[in-house]
């Protein structure tokens, strides 16, 4: 797994009952992109994360301008 700082973690539901969780990578801290990773989740929570199979990396995609 490989991600850079802007990059969305997209954590799947284990359950059909629990949602699914969206943070956003502030830091990369091993070598190549690789985890952990220091993201900060919608609501403010800051945390390091491992990421596990559950788990997939999204690309931040710019805002293009008119």
């Amino acid at each position: 797994m490989k991600a850079a700082v802007g990059d969305q973690l997209h954590v799947h539901s284990k359950h059909v009952d629990e949602a699914e969780q969206f943070a956003e990578i502030l830091e990369v801290r091993g070598p190549d992109g690789a985890p952990p990773y220091l993201v900060r989740y919608k609501d403010g929570h800051e945390s390091l994360v491992y990421p596990g199979g559950d788990c997939e990396i999204e690309a931040h995609v710019p805002h293009q301008g008119r």
